[in-house]
C-alpha cells in the first residue's frame, strides 16, 4: 500500500447496499428498515431495567466466615493466618469484611449472633 497523504483518499469507504436513503425530498436521510422486528426488538430489550448482580463469590464468603469465626476482630491474626492464601494485609481483609457488611448486613447480623450464642453454650 505504501505511504499516502490523505489516506481517505487512497482507501475509499464502499458505500453499504442496506444503507440506502429515499430520493423523496422530504424524508431525506430516513434508512430503509428491512426487518423491523429486530429493531423492535432490540429497543424493547434496551428498555428493560438492569438487572442487579451486587453478590460476592462464595469462596469470599466463606473466607470472610472463617476469618471471623476464628479471630473475631483481630485483623492481624487474621493477616497471619494459614487460610489467607493471597497473603492479605489486615487493612485489605478489613475491607472484605465491610464488603461482606454491606452486601449482606442481614447474614452477617445473625452470623455474629450465632457466634456469641456459641460462645454462651460454651462457658
Amino acid at each position: 500500500m505504501g505511504l499516502a497523504e490523505d489516506p481517505n483518499k487512497a482507501v475509499p469507504i464502499p458505500k453499504k447496499l442496506g444503507m440506502e436513503v429515499e430520493s423523496n425530498g422530504r424524508e431525506q436521510g430516513k434508512k430503509i428498515v428491512r426487518k423491523p422486528y429486530v429493531v423492535n426488538e432490540m429497543e424493547y430489550e434496551a428498555s428493560l431495567p438492569e438487572k442487579k448482580s451486587n453478590t460476592l463469590s462464595r469462596d469470599l464468603i466463606d473466607y470472610v466466615r472463617y476469618m471471623i469465626q476464628n479471630h473475631g476482630e483481630n485483623y492481624k491474626e487474621m493477616a497471619r493466618d494459614e487460610k489467607n492464601y493471597y497473603q492479605d494485609t489486615p487493612k485489605q481483609i478489613k475491607r472484605k469484611i465491610n464488603v461482606y457488611k454491606n452486601f449482606y448486613p442481614d447474614e452477617y447480623k445473625d452470623f455474629i449472633a450465632s457466634l456469641k450464642q456459641e460462645k454462651m453454650d460454651v462457658q
